[in-house]
């Protein structure tokens, strides 16, 4: 079986976390090999890239353009050492956020330039886009309560404005509207359970006709 990269998109508190080890659990079982990974965060470096983007800090304020090709820095990292060897060993990569994120947070929710933010994904991968993109949409309201009642503080992204927060899921959704069909929309409100079994089908659906 050839490998797939199965991204997991969405604002904050979207589950994006709790869904991944549930599917991941699901294809185990299904005999399928898996791996879980992220953006950013993927590798040894990206780990030191994410405490940079994301450690709340007032003395170290990170400008936008900065934070634009960090994100870059580790995505093209990630897609070295992780993603082309594990797609070539016929792997299916579940991964939490790749470009459309860039896109969503860099782009609608910092307003920086489309065209700089496409030509720096193109760059950072290679053109390998992602198999299927699952888009777990929430209210970012509902998402951040989610967040605030987790015991892990709120990280510096986290803590933006609510008006960045509406800003990217606005940008997701555009995504979605696209008409590309590479995204597709599951409503992350509902209980998880439920949530996974829409996952499931939609995975059944497109990638996975060769195991059933």
């Amino acid at each position: 079986m050839s490998g797939k990269l199965i991204v997991f998109e969405g604002v904050e508190g979207c589950g994006k976390t709790t869904q991944m080890q549930l599917c991941a659990e699901w294809l185990q079982s299904l005999g399928v090999s898996v791996v879980l990974t992220r953006e950013p965060g993927g590798t040894e470096l990206g780990l030191h890239l994410r405490r940079l983007l994301l450690s709340k800090s007032e003395n170290t304020l990170i400008a936008e353009v900065t934070e634009l090709l960090l994100y870059a820095a580790d995505r093209s990292q990630h897609v070295e050492q992780e993603l082309k060897p594990n797609l070539a060993g016929g792997k299916f990569i579940l991964c939490d956020r790749y470009t459309d994120s860039t896109i969503a947070y860099q782009g609608y929710g910092r307003g920086l330039s489309m065209t700089i933010i496409n030509q720096l994904n193109y760059i950072a991968t290679g053109g390998l886009e992602s198999d299927l993109t699952i888009w777990l949409d929430v209210d970012v309201e509902v998402g951040l309560a989610r967040k605030l009642g987790g015991e892990v503080g709120l990280d510096r992204i986290e803590q933006e404005a609510i008006a960045f927060h509406r800003r990217v899921q606005q940008g997701y959704a555009e995504l979605a509207a696209s008409g590309s069909g590479q995204i597709v929309r599951v409503d992350g409100s509902l209980d998880k359970e439920t949530v996974q079994q829409t996952i499931q089908g939609i995975l059944g659906d497109r990638l996975l006709s060769s195991v059933r």
